[in-house]
């Protein structure tokens, strides 16, 4: 037998170190040539390593959380496949071609860093971070769905150590997760887990992978950027009426929801703002002012927020910023997204559908200087031409660096773009 030191490939140009996200195998575990042995994430992606000989692990080098160098050693294997005399190491040849076929198949496969189970999203995807819904009573038992029950690995095993049948859980959206099963143990005060209290114990989650991430980009933007958020009301009862009528003669086109409409009149407005669609160089002192529309969408995933980028979304109409939102938030959501979909965002929006609330304060996405985000639609009286009338309103709010963008300026952008969408023809207008 001969040890086999199956080192970390160089997975995209620039990569200098990974992640370790997840351990598949254990010390002392055979496995199959192919057989996938952890997730590596770089950047904004999770590269699942796969073994490149058959054999048995007898080394793994890192714990879940740390960083590992390109070429390190990642595990050592326990194998027939490399001469014995070369038993400590393997020959030139037989590790270059090991390294290439480890660095091919890193390439051909980006996937999540939890692999839940998806399935087809809905005509209406809400590409936006979800909070936890408010809680609404659940009954102890329910029908059991005829379905699968969709949850994550993590929710799957939480349920598990509870004692809790998923079927009993009611979702809020496409599949059950944490803060459904908090709701359900909220209002079934009489439900025991097998050995425990109905207290629910504390928990301690690492921090890792693209949570981690997130804190630490989060944490720049806000330790960087001095923001200030601008608030305004936009009667949408138009819009909304435009829309209906689009939807009602689409034909096989995408069911139109009101982000592709709100994303092209900020393109249609942004020309005469140019100091909104830019990024900032902090270091090197340079503001760009991009032409181009490269506009981001905050969508909500499984293991995080990510924000996928909608290229020159100004050259685009409604249906095509449409199909774009759905392919863009299905990728995101699977972990399909290519590197290049996931970054040279000049301006991002963060969209709370129905779950928008009445105002936010959304966080830039640095080095951009502005983020937009429009909140729920609802009804409200208002009065139009002294009468007294029901009208859809929205607030939209949108925050801004303060280094580079006035409040007037801001202000100004955030009227004109009112104006255009309380006036949903122009929307459509060359």
């Amino acid at each position: 037998m001969a040890k086999f030191k199956f080192k970390l490939p160089d997975i995209g140009e620039g990569i200098a170190e990974a992640e370790i996200v997840a351990w598949h195998v254990k010390v002392g575990d055979e496995v199959e040539e192919d057989q996938g042995i952890a997730d590596m994430m770089t950047d904004k992606a999770t590269v699942e390593m796969e073994s490149p000989v058959a054999g048995k692990i007898v080394e793994l080098n890192g714990e879940e959380g740390e960083m590992l160098a390109i070429g390190s050693v990642l595990a050592v294997i326990e194998t027939d496949e490399i001469p014995d005399e070369e038993e400590e190491e393997p020959s030139a040849a037989a590790a270059r071609l090991s390294e290439e076929r480890a660095r091919e198949k890193a390439e051909e496969k980006v996937v999540e860093s939890v692999k839940a189970q998806s399935e087809e999203q809905s005509d209406e995807p809400e590409p936006a971070p979800e909070p936890a819904p408010e809680p609404a009573p659940q009954p102890a038992q329910e029908a059991k769905a005829d379905h699968k029950v969709l949850a994550s690995p993590a929710v799957r095993k939480r349920a598990a150590d509870l004692g809790i049948d998923l079927a009993d859980v009611t979702p809020h959206g496409d599949r059950v997760r944490h803060s459904d099963l908090d709701q359900y143990l909220t209002y079934n005060a009489g439900y025991h887990a097998p050995g425990r209290s109905a207290k629910r114990e504390d928990e301690t989650v690492k921090v890792i992978g693209l949570r981690r991430r997130i804190a630490e980009n989060m944490a720049a933007s806000k330790r960087h950027i001095p923001h200030f958020t601008y608030v305004e009301e936009i009667d949408v009862t138009e819009l909304e009426d435009m829309r209906g009528d689009l939807n009602a003669d689409r034909g096989d086109r995408p069911k139109l929801t009101v982000l592709p409409f709100i994303i092209a009149a900020i393109c249609k407005t942004l020309p005469d703002f140019p100091m909104i669609n830019a990024t900032y160089d902090d270091e090197g002192g340079v503001v760009t002012r991009h032409g181009a529309v490269h506009l981001g969408m905050a969508t909500q995933t499984d293991t995080g927020l990510i924000v996928p980028v909608i290229r020159d979304a100004q050259d685009k109409n409604v249906w095509q910023l449409a199909n774009e939102i759905n392919r863009l938030a299905e990728a995101a959501r699977t972990g399909k997204a290519k590197s290049e979909e996931l970054s040279g965002g000049t301006l991002t929006i963060t969209s709370l559908g129905p779950l928008g609330g009445i105002a936010t304060t959304p966080v830039i996405n640095r080095p951009e200087v502005a983020i937009i985000g429009p909140n729920k639609i609802v009804e409200r009286p208002a009065i139009a031409d002294g009468e007294l009338v029901i009208a859809k309103q929205m607030n939209l709010s949108i925050s801004c660096d303060h280094r580079v963008v006035d409040g007037y300026d801001a202000a100004s952008y955030v009227q004109a773009l009112k104006k255009v969408l309380e006036t949903p023809v122009l929307i459509l207008a060359d």
